[in-house]
């Protein structure tokens, strides 16, 4: 996440307090999980958070420093850059010179962590340094809780849980219904039980868990990826006829009447609409930055052109510009 200053508040109830000003992002993972209703996230969108977040980690544990308070609510999307970033280093620390006693969130801390935060309640101290495991634990938890699109709080917090947790996550995996049974799911239940080792020193490192072989798998986001994670590229959909693609007198106008609306929202850097599959039919409008396209979207969406309804979702703009136009996914 960019830092773009840091501050001092003299006015806090606590006394003077340093703060960090951090670039302003879009919905939180826990935002995402709360519009998932409970049926999880796509794989896409697991596979694109897991990814970012743990090379934002790798950077972080390559300096030496701890995150200790990752959960949903700290994972961001960022409409310009197209990825996930992580926030709030309000509890992070050097590792080996650990300042804070207290860390990390409940349903989200590692065992280790738990051990330590009863023992300095208690006025004791631990024999166990805290150690960057404790981050791939709670990205561990995150990405079940991303796949099963259930808060997991009380599941790690039980007994079951600290007697067999790999039979609870082999449970959750087996009773989602995969629609595509060709889609290695074992991939991801296997990254996540390589960072929810009881025993910190067994956990995957933040390197090795990008080494696995679910990041080699090319998934496509769903439709509701699309419309939840805001890019500077719009696609409309319901739009076009295969009747005005035919014609190239019509097919113009429609072009220009299609630009003339979106204008209105901010400057247009790009207008494709393909006449062939994969796209065919599909509007997209690449802006100048994501706040257009959030606005275009925003008010583009349900209205009548041509007296059709519009969808209008988002687009990655990396597939955008390569050409890569993903058919319509419901």
């Amino acid at each position: 996440v960019t830092l773009y200053g840091v501050f001092t508040n003299h006015y806090s109830a606590n006394g003077p307090s340093r703060c960090l000003l951090l670039e302003l992002l879009d919905v939180s993972v826990s935002e995402l999980l709360l519009h998932s209703s409970n049926q999880g996230c796509s794989m896409w969108m697991i596979q694109h958070c897991a990814r970012d977040v743990l090379e934002a980690l790798a950077f972080l544990h390559h300096k030496g420093y701890v995150h200790a308070d990752l959960k949903p609510r700290n994972i961001l999307w960022s409409a310009e850059e197209e990825c996930f970033k992580l926030i709030d280093f309000g509890l992070s620390f050097k590792e080996g010179n650990q300042d804070v006693k207290y860390i990390q969130t409940d349903g989200y801390r590692a065992p280790e962590a738990e051990l330590q935060n009863c023992l300095a309640q208690a006025g004791l101290q631990s024999e166990t340094e805290c150690t960057s495991a404790v981050d791939l634990w709670s990205l561990g938890i995150v990405l079940l809780e991303m796949f099963s699109g259930m808060k997991l709080k009380h599941t790690v917090q039980s007994q079951e849980w600290k007697t067999n947790s790999s039979a609870i996550i082999d449970r959750i995996f087996a009773s989602e219904g995969v629609v595509n049974s060709a889609i290695p799911a074992y991939h991801l239940r296997d990254l996540i039980k390589s960072m929810l080792h009881c025993d910190q020193g067994q956990r995957a490192s933040a390197e090795t868990a990008l080494c696995s072989p679910f990041f080699s798998i090319p998934f496509a986001p769903h439709i509701e990826d699309l419309v939840m994670l805001p890019t500077p590229v719009l696609r409309l959909l319901n739009i076009l006829s295969d009747a005005s693609l035919q014609s190239e007198e019509e097919y113009e106008d429609i072009l220009e009447d299609i630009r003339e609306e979106c204008q209105k929202y901010g400057p247009v850097v790009s207008l494709l609409i393909p006449k062939e599959n994969p796209g065919k039919g599909q509007v997209f409008v690449e802006y100048a930055n994501a706040g257009d396209s959030k606005a275009a979207q925003k008010m583009l969406t349900g209205k009548i052109f041509d007296g059709k309804f519009v969808v209008a979702t988002f687009y990655p703009l990396s597939a955008y510009k390569r050409g890569y136009l993903y058919q319509n996914l419901l």
